[in-house]
């Protein structure tokens, strides 16, 4: 191939290589610890496994984010995935038109059916806030008229998961990059936690966090080939020593985080 016949097919191919570099400050964005949807007040359970079961070093951490990961990350990651699908991209058209009120029942369908796998009462209460707050932000950063139909639906808010997927939507990213940032919030909510909790050393706990690279692109990756399935057959892993010790952290008059 000639230096000109290489150049026309790098001309080619630029814009085909460089589309989905469009979506990924988005998905930064939206990933960033620092975004302004109230994460940090949370610690995914860390708190509560850390007085009642002793989750107090980096081992026992990096298990502790491995077991959350295989279970509420799997989970979360396949709602927000199959929320993105449903709340149909980008298309800014009102909430009357036949796709709009479609897209808005699938969501209450979700959110319906997460709460079902979410046996805790204070662990619902606490996804509903984080949705309400995602949604809060969302609204400001990627206006869009079904999130603000969303944000307006006549009960407590959308469960987080499905209030991701819809701003994970309206930011122009895909069911694919929906899931990775929920199984990816999923490891670095408690992750960020230890280290004000426990005061363990930041530079090793992202290490552990880097170590599971490869387990949260996977969950990722399964979550994302049920953004089509339906919702009572999205996947119902369950933590039961999350949920249990959740009501315990919720029953404490002095704590740290919110859950």
């Amino acid at each position: 191939m000639n230096a000109q016949n290489a150049q026309d097919t790098r001309n080619t191919r630029e814009p085909e290589d460089r589309q989905p570099q469009t979506t990924l400050p988005a998905l930064l964005l939206l990933a960033d610890g620092r975004f302004p949807s109230g994460g940090h007040a949370h610690s995914g359970g860390l708190e509560a496994a850390a007085a009642l079961d002793g989750v107090r070093d980096l081992a026992a951490l990096e298990e502790f984010l491995r077991g959350r990961l295989a279970t509420t990350g799997v989970v979360t990651a396949a709602f927000t995935a199959a929320a993105c699908a449903a709340f149909g991209g980008t298309d800014r058209r009102g909430p009357d038109t036949d796709a709009a009120l479609e897209a808005l029942e699938t969501l209450e369908t979700l959110d319906h059916e997460f709460a079902a796998r979410t046996p805790s009462p204070a662990l619902r209460t606490a996804s509903r806030r984080l949705g309400r707050q995602l949604l809060r932000a969302a609204r400001t950063i990627w206006p869009h008229p079904r999130l603000d139909e969303l944000s307006a639906a006549p009960r407590h808010g959308p469960h987080q998961p499905v209030a991701l997927g819809a701003v994970a939507a309206a930011a122009g990213l895909g069911p694919d990059a929906a899931a990775l940032a929920a199984a990816h919030d999923a490891v670095l909510t408690p992750a960020t936690a230890a280290v004000r909790l426990l005061g363990l050393d930041p530079f090793a706990v992202h290490a552990a966090v880097a170590r599971l690279g490869p387990r949260i692109a996977a969950v990722a990756a399964e979550a994302a080939d049920h953004a089509h399935t339906a919702p009572a057959a999205l996947p119902s892993r369950a933590g039961p020593l999350l949920d249990i010790r959740a009501e315990h952290h919720a029953a404490w008059e002095v704590r740290l985080f919110a859950s």
